[in-house]
C-alpha cells in the first residue's frame, strides 16, 4: 500500500510538472502561413495556452512589394488580445496593398518561457 502511495504521488508530481513546462504553439492563423489573396482586415493568431498578453505581441512586416526592391518595411498594426484568451489579433491600421508580409509573433503563457514565430502571406 505504501508502494501504491508513493507511485502516486510520483505521477501527480511529474504531471505538474510537465503542465507547467507547457509552451504555447501556433495551431493556426488567418490568413494561414503561406496564403495569397486579398488584404485582410484582421489577422488571427491561435496558440494552445493561454497568452499572457502583458509579456506577448507581434509585428507585421511588408518583405516584398511587386516591381519594387526594399528592405522589409515595418506596417502600423495595433496587437490586442481576442476573445478567447489563447488569441493574438492584429488590426493592420492602414489597407494592405500588393506584396509579401511575415507576422514576427512572441507567445508567452503561463510558464513565462517566450516562444517566437512567424507567418508569412501574400495580398494581391
Amino acid at each position: 500500500m505504501r508502494t501504491l502511495k508513493i507511485t502516486l504521488v510520483l505521477a501527480s508530481g511529474l504531471l505538474l510538472s510537465s503542465l507547467a513546462q507547457a509552451h504555447p504553439k501556433l495551431l493556426s492563423s488567418t490568413p494561414t502561413d503561406g496564403a495569397d489573396g486579398a488584404a485582410p482586415g484582421k489577422i488571427e493568431l491561435h496558440f494552445s495556452e493561454n497568452l499572457l498578453t502583458q509579456f506577448s505581441g507581434a509585428k507585421l512586416v511588408m518583405t516584398e512589394m511587386p516591381g519594387m526592391a526594399h528592405s522589409p518595411m515595418p506596417m502600423k498594426a495595433k496587437v490586442s488580445a481576442g476573445s478567447d484568451p489563447k488569441t493574438m489579433l492584429l488590426t493592420p491600421l492602414t489597407p494592405l496593398p500588393a506584396g509579401t508580409y511575415e507576422v514576427q509573433w512572441r507567445a508567452v503563457s503561463a510558464d513565462t518561457h517566450p516562444i517566437t514565430g512567424n507567418v508569412t502571406f501574400k495580398v494581391k
